[in-house]
């Protein structure tokens, strides 16, 4: 299956593209530049150019081409799926977007979330964004027959990924380091909010399931694992991993979001609230599909990956001043209050 990738050297869609390549796809990389972090694997073929620079340039570059399958990584505005549409109609027999789970109505009116759930986020623009794309591609696949096939992950991890809620995404290592001087760590709220987080490499499994699947066209789909933990859990297991009894404070998600706006989307817009989802619907497509990458063994093989070079533990010295100032203000407003106790 002739298959494009637009982005595709990011945490999951590395994982992705690794798997397409394995798994005998005929796999093109549209790409500006190759990724020192997520390398294109051998076997695919680079076509180097901006998916958001000249639109002439980037016309003359896919001129003549088809794909069965084209995957859109980096598609973030309803202005980029005009481009797609314009680029790609006619030019595919299926259109992927990679959307995003935080589309899902915050707060949930119910715990389980299905692809019915509705979508709508006010808390975070980043997935107000997401929404349009998808409604954009929608209305073409309703109006005009666009072949289009929605997928939405949520917190997807990886090797050079230690996903936590409140961390640095750009480095990864800063809570990590400071779990190993022995500072104090932030949960947000109680610590019992249910969350899933997703290996990249399973994830892989069920959204490589759904490329050349008729019936996925018109549809929308989350992979997401099936395992669910409290975040106190989901630290609890990095603090063993690590060998320490990790000081953990508790505090509000809108004292945190007070000091922190960017909490105000991925925070009180996403992860402050639990977050479990029902995975029947791409089990029916890709009955093959499981998560066998628990977060215990997965957070594992990512501090091996950090550990391994001294390169990779880079430390965000904003963040962490940032969370000191933070659990600062909780312990003026509550003197006293221990570490761990909500």
């Amino acid at each position: 299956m002739k298959t494009l990738f637009i982005g595709g050297t990011g945490l999951i869609s590395s994982a992705c593209s690794e798997l397409a390549v394995r798994g005998g796809l005929e796999l093109t990389i549209l790409n500006r530049n190759q990724s020192k972090k997520y390398p294109f694997p051998e076997g695919a073929h680079l076509l180097t150019g901006d998916v958001h620079g000249d639109p002439a340039s980037l016309g003359r570059l896919l001129d003549g081409q088809r794909f069965d399958a084209v995957v859109d990584w980096i598609a973030f505005t309803p202005d980029d799926i005009e481009r797609d549409i314009r680029l790609f109609s006619g030019k595919t027999s299926q259109f992927v977007l990679i959307s995003s789970a935080s589309a899902y109505q915050k707060p949930p009116k119910h715990y389980l979330i299905t692809e019915e759930t509705p979508l709508e986020n006010p808390y975070w623009e980043y997935s107000r964004n997401k929404i349009a794309c998808e409604e954009r591609l929608m209305r073409e696949y309703r109006q005009r027959g666009f072949p289009v096939t929605i997928v939405r992950p949520s917190l997807t991890y990886g090797p050079s990924q230690i996903t936590l809620c409140e961390g640095s995404w750009q480095h990864p290592w800063t809570v990590i380091d400071r779990m190993k001087r022995g500072r104090k760590i932030i949960i947000p709220g109680d610590g019992t909010s249910l969350w899933v987080l997703t290996w990249n490499g399973d994830f892989a499994k069920g959204f490589l399931g759904l490329l050349g699947r008729a019936q996925a066209i018109g549809q929308a789909y989350h992979i997401t694992s099936d395992e669910v933990l409290t975040w106190d859990q989901i630290y609890g297991e990095v603090g063993k991993a690590l060998g320490l009894d990790l000081e953990i404070v508790h505090i509000p998600s809108d004292l945190i979001a007070a000091y922190d706006p960017d909490a105000t989307g991925s925070l009180i817009g996403d992860k402050a609230n639990s977050a479990v989802f029902d995975n029947r619907k791409i089990k029916e497509l890709v009955p093959d599909f499981i998560c066998t990458v628990p977060w215990a063994e997965g957070m594992r093989r990512a501090l091996a990956w950090f550990e391994a070079d001294p390169a990779r533990r880079t430390i965000d010295k904003k963040a962490d001043q940032l969370w000191d100032t933070i659990l600062a203000a909780y312990e003026r407003a509550f003197p006293g209050k221990q570490a761990g106790a909500g």
